[in-house]
């Protein structure tokens, strides 16, 4: 066996709610390993849409996912987190008892960390786009058929065709446009399911002329060495036509799957995770669990939420990392030590 780490918590997702459930530990001197499968942080903002621009963050009125994976990463920088990228975490072992929780975490690489408290942030689990339901479409993923924008520029100039009718598919062919040469959105049906204001902004860009409209579903795709030159689609009165284009962004959803994690003992409701709503604690002492892995009567699936919901959870692991150790809760605002943690006394 390797060496054993030694730590207070581990927080299994390193996304935007498990950086800042970095920050909330932090402020209580609780030092945190972060475990991510992906070979970098920020979750589903740095892989997905690490250029899409983001509304509801208090005190930004517009930041791109990689923004403000940036921002949280230098917000806790202070409390010197250890990252372990590109593992995914196999094992939990339950050492303790539930009056003092122990809990020996391990990951498919080797990685083994005991740990008071856990703290699950893993999203929805592991993600994997729905692919289309179009022959050899594996050809040309990665070259010119794609389920997330890395990179707007490399779009640029050219023929984007925008498969879906969701938020993210209105999302990215009204941020694509000013850069493509041309978006083509198409959709089986003439009704989305995105927010009104985007479908408002699209259908004014079709009267225009500036993007196009096609009510119809993709039935194969043409090129070579995995470059596409056109999309077949079908119409709504079955007749099929091609429609040139360079490249395709199909978002037809995500299959979310929970992992290893549905094999940890958790009480489970319809592949989510139950939590107190006064602890975020799950029914495990010591695990808790926070974001979209989780359920609760109103549970909202914000980024926000999230981070509230960081911040009880590190207030109950307080209990279990300090058992003798009362809690008095300060204000950042108001705190000369916790402002000298943050470095701005």
């Amino acid at each position: 066996m390797s060496e054993i780490i030694q730590t207070d918590a581990v927080i299994v997702g390193a996304g935007p709610v498990g950086l800042f459930a970095v920050f909330e530990l932090g402020l209580l001197d609780i030092k945190a390993h972060l475990i991510d499968i992906l070979p970098k942080v920020g979750g589903q903002c740095a892989e997905l849409y690490p250029e899409k621009p983001i509304y509801d963050i208090p005190g930004y009125p517009i930041i791109t996912g990689q923004g403000l994976v940036e921002a949280l990463e230098k917000q806790i920088h202070p409390f010197r987190p250890t990252f372990h990228l590109g593992e995914m975490v196999e094992r939990v072992e339950t050492l303790g008892t539930a009056e003092k929780p122990l809990y020996r975490v391990a990951t498919d690489a080797g990685t083994t960390i005991e740990a008071k408290v856990v703290i699950i942030a893993a999203g929805g689990g592991s993600f994997q786009p729905k692919r289309p339901p179009t022959p050899g479409v594996e050809a040309y993923e990665g070259k010119s058929v794609f389920y997330s924008v890395r990179k707007m520029e490399h779009f640029r100039g050219r023929r984007v065709m925008v498969a879906g009718g969701g938020d993210s598919a209105l999302d990215w062919a009204l941020n694509l446009h000013p850069v493509a040469s041309r978006v083509i959105l198409v959709h089986r049906r003439d009704e989305f399911r995105a927010a009104p204001h985007s479908v408002n902004a699209m259908r004014a860009l079709v009267a225009e002329n500036k993007m196009d409209l096609a009510i119809a579903q993709l039935t194969g795709l043409k090129g070579a060495d995995g470059q596409l030159s056109a999309v077949t689609l079908r119409g709504a009165d079955q007749s099929a036509f091609d429609v040139e284009c360079d490249d395709l962004l199909a978002f037809y959803g995500l299959t979310m799957k929970l992992g290893p994690i549905a094999d940890w003992g958790l009480n489970l409701h319809e592949n989510l995770i139950p939590v107190d709503t006064a602890t975020f604690e799950t029914s495990a002492p010591g695990i808790f669990a926070v974001g979209d892995i989780i359920t609760y009567p109103g549970k909202l699936k914000l980024i926000l939420s999230g981070f509230h919901e960081g911040a009880l959870a590190a207030q109950r692991a307080h209990r279990h990392v300090y058992p003798d150790k009362k809690l008095l809760f300060q204000y950042t605002t108001s705190s000369t030590n916790l402002q000298r943690k943050l470095g701005v006394s």
